[in-house]
């Protein structure tokens, strides 16, 4: 019986580790607008949302729309989208790809080519298979950044040096 409440305790803790970690992580999704400038022309209109996808199983929950929910980009409210399919991705300026969709990235990429939405994700790999930021925890339980620049360039944004300070840069070409 001991076994089994150790268990639930240890699934428990792991699930709240997860938690606090994808909390942090939403904090993060939503400051990135503060680092990078999208043109003009990837806004719909003068008031269009700035919207921040999520590609696949949302690690989120709701924590991801309540941090956003008062916030707001050049004038431009955030709105937080959930994308089942990537034809789905319409108006989208940073898009959340999940775990879950590492095997679809490659053709992910194809039909993101030349758009102006910056691409995140958390999966080993994905900024040097060309993702743009990866969010990742160090060895001492931080969140970090990884940050491919020339993906950024190739589709239009232009990235605020203070984010290159910030972030761990990677070069696709580098294995």
């Amino acid at each position: 019986m001991w076994l089994l409440a150790a268990g639930l305790e240890f699934a428990s803790a792991a699930r709240a580790e997860a938690a606090r970690e994808y909390d942090l992580k939403a904090v993060l999704l939503f400051n990135l607008t503060r680092f990078v400038e999208w043109p003009a022309t990837a806004f719909a209109s003068p008031d269009a949302p700035l919207v921040i996808g999520i590609l696949g199983q949302d690690p989120y929950g709701k924590n991801l729309d309540e941090v956003v929910r008062t916030e707001s980009y050049g004038g431009h409210k955030i709105q937080v989208v959930r994308f089942r399919t990537i034809e789905a991705v319409r108006d989208c300026h940073i898009l959340f790809v999940s775990a879950n969709e590492q095997p679809n990235f490659p053709r992910i990429l194809r039909e993101l080519a030349g758009r102006p939405i910056l691409t995140v994700g958390d999966f080993e790999g994905f900024a040097k298979a060309g993702g743009m930021v990866r969010l990742y925890q160090n060895s001492e339980g931080k969140i970090r950044l990884r940050f491919n620049p020339g993906a950024a360039r190739d589709c239009g944004l232009t990235v605020s040096g203070k984010l290159l300070s910030l972030a761990e840069t990677v070069f696709p070409a580098e294995n």
